[in-house]
Formats: structure tokens, sequence, C-alpha cells
């Protein structure tokens, strides 16, 4: 937070700490959800809901998200904005992660160094439960970054790493959402993984995932469904990672298929 943020905070010192844009677009012009995001991303703004987004509670923020939502109304839209204290379901910590990596982001364009690389045979943690993301995250790390990788599931929250664990997909994980890509995407990123098989799994994964509908391929709703299927008929997490792999097997081998 700069000088600026700090003095709007003390002004609105006993405020609740969020500020947040809550709106609905209506269905054309297909341009606007694109338009909106990229407005929204450019304030610094993060999505806690598919329509809900969250920034610091400061002068500065009301300022932004009115712009933003006179933008929504003038093409149809609805916008809200409320401030905001949370009681469940997130925290405060969780939220100024969120912002905090999202202003670290920066400009999409900019490149990393070179790829990250891993010890083999590590521990890979992440929240129990698995679905999408963690599936999906799990099947690259095996396949594309650490073939001898063990995972562990653990709760949500409260969880301590212990010497020599990677976290994926949880909060304070080493590799999770970053800016707008999700989990599955900042591992292809980060580790330089440049096949277009692996970047249209991430685009598929992204928009079940994120829920935002920004890549728009026709075989989404197809994977979400099985996906969806694997979740419901298999509690087991590990039994989760194996038959989601198997899919992502088949998913890959045909996108590799049809650009050969």
């Amino acid at each position: 937070m700069d000088d600026t943020e700090r003095r709007d905070a003390q002004e609105l010192a006993g405020s609740p700490n969020w500020l947040l844009l809550i709106h609905q677009l209506p269905p054309k012009p297909d341009y606007l959800r694109v338009k909106v995001r990229r407005r929204l991303k450019g304030i610094g703004a993060v999505a806690l809901k598919n329509t809900v987004y969250a920034l610091h509670n400061t002068n500065e923020a009301v300022e932004d998200f009115s712009w933003v939502a006179r933008e929504i109304e003038s093409e149809g839209g609805s916008a809200m904005i409320c401030e905001a204290r949370f009681l469940e379901g997130i925290t405060d910590e969780e939220i100024g992660a969120m912002l905090d990596a999202e202003r670290s982001e920066g400009d999409e364009t900019t490149q990393r160094g070179p790829p990250e690389r891993v010890d083999p045979n590590r521990t890979w943690v992440t929240r129990e439960g698995v679905f999408v993301d963690r599936m999906a995250s799990a099947w690259l790390i095996r396949r594309f970054i650490d073939p001898g990788a063990r995972f562990k599931f653990v709760p949500a929250r409260g969880y301590s790493p212990k010497s020599g664990e990677l976290r994926f997909d949880m909060f304070k994980a080493e590799y999770t959402h970053e800016g707008e890509r999700c989990t599955f995407q900042t591992l292809v990123h980060r580790f330089g993984l440049s096949e277009s098989a692996l970047r249209a799994i991430g685009e598929i994964v992204h928009d079940i995932d994120c829920k935002d509908e920004q890549f728009g391929r026709p075989e989404t709703p197809g994977v979400m469904r099985l996906l969806r299927g694997i979740a419901d008929s298999t509690p087991r997490d590990s039994e989760r990672i194996e038959r989601g792999s198997a899919l992502f097997d088949d998913l890959y081998a045909s996108f590799n298929k049809t650009r050969g």
C-alpha cells in the first residue's frame, strides 16, 4: 500500500477493510466481458467470485470502481459498490495476499528469468477435496515437472508445511493463482512448458475453475462434465488424481493429434 492509500485508509479508519464491486453484464455485446475484466485488472482488483471484485477500502478505490460501474451501466449492465467485512469463507489475509499477487504480477508481457526446476521426488501438498485445477495441476506436475511426485492432501487452512514440501493451489502456496492465471497455467508459465497442447488444456481448466468464460473453448463443457463425474463418484483424493490423470493424458494426446 503506497502513501496515498495509507492516508486514505486513515481517513476511513473504522470503516470495513474492503470495497466490493458487484456487477451483472448483459449478454451482448460480446466484447464487454473482456473489456470489463481488463479494466478491473488494470486497477488491481481481484475476483472473489465471477462477478464480485475487491479492493482495499480507500478513496482511490471508490473512484476506480465508480468509473468501472459507469462503463458497465453505459452498456446496459448493472453494478453496485459496497463496503464489506468478511466473517466466513475467506480471511482478510487471503484477500490481502491476492491483491499483493495481482500487484506484483504487473504487466503480463514481462518475461521471467529461466524456467524453474525442482529437485525430483518431492512431496506436493494441496487442499483436500481436489477438483478441476488441483486434478489438472497434479497431472501436469507428475508428467512434466516431477515424475516421482508424491501428493499430500490437507485442510484448506491451518497446515504448516514440512521442510521440502511444495504447496499448490492453496493459501500461501508456492504455486497458485497469479493474476488471471489459474494454478495449472501458473505452473506451465513458471516451468517454461510451451507446448500448444498444454496451453489449450490450461484454457479449459481456467474457464472451468475461474468460471469466467475467458477462452470459450468448445471442449470445456464436456471436460467439466467428466471431471464432475469423477469427483461425484470418487471420494478419495488419490483416486481422483489417478482418474483425472487418465482423462488429461487422453486430452493431451487428442490435442497433439489434432496439431499433427
